[in-house]
């Protein structure tokens, strides 16, 4: 065995590695290292904005990456700049990245390594830190879906292990036997806060044992062991797929950025840890076992250093962005090819479930490699039994019972979209979206307009109230999303509409909320193509043609609209059923209120920032000349939705829509 120990003590095994290996590994510890010097002169002359620096764990991001093959996806956090230099990522596309210039990732929409680059398969981090954790399950996912035999390997550091997306992704990880190597950088510290008031146990390794996953703890200033053990293990994956926790002891040198200092860190552990250095031990040993001499480590150092330069020359002297309108709107949703799929004569009468059904049942066909998630789903049929039989005719691989833990679904929904694979979560009630809110604004909305990722994924969002089933079950909260630019948001309110706007949701690239009022399941029948079809979003449907008023509303609303229409025959109204929320067809609002003079809306959410204020706004910024009375918004009570069955008719606007419609007729 050859062993070989550097001025610390620090042991590196280096039998069976080739000395290109090891220089290969220095050259890439050594570059982060100057590229970090670097910056940190560059923003104390005000040339960047902010750093997050990673000097000290250098060893970690690129054994780690050293390991990996070029074609698995790695996801590493601000500090791994090692894992981007290693992948050979231009160095002046980096530098433009940091200063916010359009040669960056994210043409100057996010800062720092907030972006993904599917040429170098690395999908970088967002400021929330767990997400990526569940990402990088979806990802793994399509590796073991497509038979690649691949490895994904994400990072966070010690203070990111305290967040439930963390504990989250390891329990599905485990459950679904993933290949993911789930690296934490212990260096003792989140910010400020020392470990022992992070977590309760000796190690983070320890863990593991918790979710009946391997774990390993590895010296992550020793470049060789992180190297070796990383190989060791992936290549163990690769061939036994299954996730593995990594606990790299470590310490950084520098703050949490630069602004933060180091005062919280006793001087003594500053020391200790300052002579483990990574970087200096390991071309200490090279030098000292004749494996690096004196006049190659100056060619190397020059190389890189006339590299760095000649790119931050390139970078500085790229023009600033200039804003363009058109350019940053462009970019919210990836662009929609609408394929228009026409229906043949054959009908049969269905309920609005039964719709919903029969489109999954039909995407899957469609979308051979599309998967369903969600709690219950498989054998079970899901809680209102939508999928039942759907295991036994596409397999448990597609259709897929999860943990609860709708966080981690959501994001092992958007790892499958970067991996090229469809999918659809089902919400088990459209309340408990609560609990993975944060994945779907921040990272299934942003990540196109961030770096042009598209979130090819649909949540299913049984909603709505009527069936007596309280504050939890019963909600009906698509304002949460139609203000969150990079969302589609739609609600259809009879079973022809679910069918061809759920196809069409599920052909969009884009993450689509999709609205599916559960007292509508089994109350509404209709006829309905028998044949795939798709309907266009944004595009309302007028049920009810008239000329003395214009009723705006959607989902189970719109009966309740049409059932007074019915008992006032005398009335007569444009009654349009919006079907999308985002997109919005307000042309057809306008053209109607126009015609009318009056509009009132309906809608089941109660009033205050619900989407009737947006579209009253709306009617009186472009239709103010048209209108002989004001706009009219009828909504639930200010409350949250009540359990008891005369509390909950009290709550809703079913109850006062009359009242109002007439009220305002007579304006």
């Amino acid at each position: 065995m050859k062993i070989a120990k550097s001025l610390v003590g620090i042991e590196y095994h280096i039998e069976n590695i080739d000395t290109s290996i090891l220089v290969s590994l220095y050259k890439n510890m050594l570059k982060s290292r100057l590229i970090e010097e670097k910056m940190l002169i560059l923003l104390r002359q005000g040339k960047i904005s902010k750093w997050f620096s990673g000097i000290g764990q250098e060893a970690i991001a690129v054994g780690v990456t050293m390991a990996l093959n070029s074609n698995e996806y790695i996801l590493p956090m601000h500090r791994n700049l090692g894992v981007f230099t290693s992948r050979e990522i231009p160095l002046n596309r980096l530098f433009g990245q940091w200063q916010g210039k359009a040669s960056g990732f994210t043409k100057g929409r996010d800062r720092s390594f907030h972006f993904g680059t599917q040429q170098y398969k690395i999908i970088g981090m967002i400021s929330h830190l767990g997400p990526q954790l569940g990402v990088a399950d979806g990802i793994a996912l399509a590796s073991k879906l497509k038979n690649k035999n691949e490895v994904t390997a994400v990072f966070t550091g010690e203070g990111g292990t305290s967040e439930g997306d963390f504990h989250e992704a390891l329990n599905v990880a485990s459950v679904w036997q993933l290949p993911v190597l789930f690296c934490v950088e212990n260096n003792g510290y989140g910010l400020s806060t020392p470990t022992s008031e992070q977590y309760n146990c000796e190690n983070i390794a320890d863990r593991g044992l918790g979710y009946g996953i391997e774990s390993h703890i590895i010296d992550g200033n020793n470049i060789v062991e992180v190297y070796k053990k990383v190989s060791e293990v992936a290549q163990s994956v690769r061939e036994n797929p299954r996730p593995i926790l990594l606990e790299f002891k470590t310490f950084r040198m520098r703050g949490h950025e630069e602004a933060s200092g180091v005062k919280y860190v006793p001087k003594e552990l500053m020391e200790t840890w300052a002579a483990k250095d990574p970087v200096l031990n390991f071309e200490t040993f090279l030098k000292e076992n004749d494996l690096l001499n004196n006049a190659e480590n100056r060619s190397i150092k020059v190389e890189i250093i006339e590299e760095i330069n000649k790119n931050l020359d390139i970078a500085f002297a790229e023009e600033s962005i200039i804003p363009n309108e058109a350019n940053e709107l462009n970019d919210v949703y990836q662009e929609f090819d609408y394929k228009h799929f026409e229906y043949g004569g054959e009908t049969k009468e269905l309920r609005f479930i039964d719709a919903i059904s029969e489109s999954l049942k039909q995407s899957m066909k469609q979308h051979e490699d599309l998967v369903i998630m969600g709690q219950d789903i498989a054998e079970y049929g899901g809680a209102f039994k939508i999928t039942d039989g759907f295991v036994g005719q596409f397999g448990k691989e597609r259709v897929r019972n999860t943990p609860i833990c709708e966080s981690a679904i959501v994001e092992t929904a958007m790892g499958l979209s970067i991996a090229g694979i469809k999918s659809i979560v089902e919400m088990q009630f459209a309340d408990f979206v609560t609990s993975g809110f944060n994945p779907v604004v921040n990272y299934l909305a942003k990540s196109h307009y961030r770096w042009g990722q598209q979130a090819d994924v649909v949540i299913r969002m049984p909603c709505g109230g009527g069936v007596a089933a309280g504050p939890f079950h019963s909600q009906t909260n698509e304002a949460w999303f139609t203000k969150t630019p990079g969302l589609k948001v739609i609600y259809p309110a009879f079973p022809y509409d679910a069918k061809g706007l759920l196809n069409t949701a599920i052909n969009d690239p884009n993450p689509v909320l999709f609205f599916e009022h559960k007292g509508l399941y089994r109350s509404i029948r209709q006829e309905v193509p028998t044949d795939y079809y798709t309907l266009p979003f944004g595009k309302a449907s007028v049920i009810r043609e008239g000329d003395a008023i214009t009723i705006i509303s959607y989902g189970a609303a719109i009966h309740w609209a049409l059932e007074t229409l019915n008992n006032n025959p005398q009335i007569s109204a444009d009654l349009i059923d919006l079907r999308t929320l985002q997109p919005l067809d307000t042309e057809t609002i306008y053209q109607s209120v126009r015609k009318t003079g009056k509009a009132i809306v309906l809608h089941e959410d109660s009033q205050f920032g619900g989407i009737a204020s947006d579209i009253s706004a709306l009617i009186m910024e472009h239709c103010f000349e048209s209108l002989d009375a004001p706009v009219k918004r009828v909504a639930s009570m200010e409350t949250p939705i009540p359990f008891a069955s005369q509390l909950e008719d009290q709550y809703l606007s079913k109850n006062k829509f009359e009242k109002e419609l007439k009220t305002l007729l007579e304006y």
